[in-house]
């Protein structure tokens, strides 16, 4: 695992976040129609979501094509989906899926 492009991650979160944070932090937020800072609130599980499922269940096929690919990765997503309905808590369930990732590719399993 290549580390040189942390510092572009973390570029990128300075320069794009703060525009995106900054109205949500004003005031005048919380006086949106309750549906709407429901919808809000939902938004992100809703892109980690979306993207756990392309980054899991996606691969490459012999001819470069996508295809459906389920492995342990996808049983790590399931894991974390099955904490989060019952903790309510997203960053436990992340948590247990990266330590479950590490474990298998440590042992070399995945």
């Amino acid at each position: 695992m290549s580390v040189e492009l942390v510092g572009l991650a973390i570029l990128m979160f300075a320069v794009t976040y703060p525009p995106r944070a900054i109205p949500l932090l004003l005031p005048r937020f919380e006086s949106l129609p309750p549906r709407a800072l429901e919808y809000l609130r939902l938004v992100g599980p809703a892109a980690l979501g979306a993207i756990a499922a392309v980054e899991v269940l996606i691969g490459e096929g012999p001819d470069g094509s996508p295809v459906i690919a389920i492995g342990w990765e996808a049983v790590a997503v399931a894991a974390c989906g099955a904490i989060v309905a019952w903790r309510r808590n997203l960053a436990l369930g992340l948590l247990v899926a990266v330590i479950l990732i590490a474990g298998l590719r440590a042992a070399g399993i995945a």
